[in-house]
């Protein structure tokens, strides 16, 4: 199946340093941010996103990363390289590359919700809106309306960019 280019490397680039704005406007009384990336893209978007947003203000970013099974979530454990003692009345923003069902957003969401924090946002790379569970994005990088047998493939890095196929 041929790849359609969605995003370059500079568009990609772009949507992560608006999302950093986004999150700073909704987040500037705080003096950290914590930012729960889901293993793989997600958490390397998660990286990216926190070290922008430390470009551009004086919140601290947390970066912690989620380890869930995405094709058998209810099956998993989900993992943590945290305590989720370290999240209270902290901003949580759970990110991942692509927001699809919604599904692995609401298993990962799970460990966050036995400790008090302050707010939990959702930040997506490319929202697909194919919602089958109550999940919407607080910070979307692109919206994307695409049928439910194509698949989106983001790349991030040095040749950062996102397909279509």
């Amino acid at each position: 199946m041929e790849k359609n280019l969605i995003l370059t490397a500079s568009q990609v680039n772009q949507k992560i340093k608006r999302m950093a704005f986004e999150v700073y406007e909704h987040n500037f009384r705080e003096k950290e941010v914590v930012f729960a990336g889901i293993e793989g893209q997600g958490y390397t978007l998660a990286t990216l996103l926190a070290r922008q947003l430390e470009e551009i203000s004086d919140i601290k970013a947390k970066v912690v990363k989620i380890g869930i099974d995405k094709s058998a979530p209810l099956q998993s454990e989900i993992q943590l390289d945290a305590e989720p003692s370290s999240f209270k009345k902290k901003v949580v923003i759970v990110v991942d590359d692509v927001l699809n069902t919604g599904k692995t957003f609401a298993y990962a969401l799970k460990p966050f919700l036995t400790v008090e924090v302050k707010k939990l946002e959702v930040a997506v790379l490319v929202n697909r809106s194919h919602s089958l569970f109550p999940i919407q994005p607080t910070y979307t990088g692109y919206g994307l309306s695409t049928t439910l047998t194509e698949h989106i493939e983001v790349i991030l890095g040095k040749q950062a960019a996102v397909y279509l196929h």
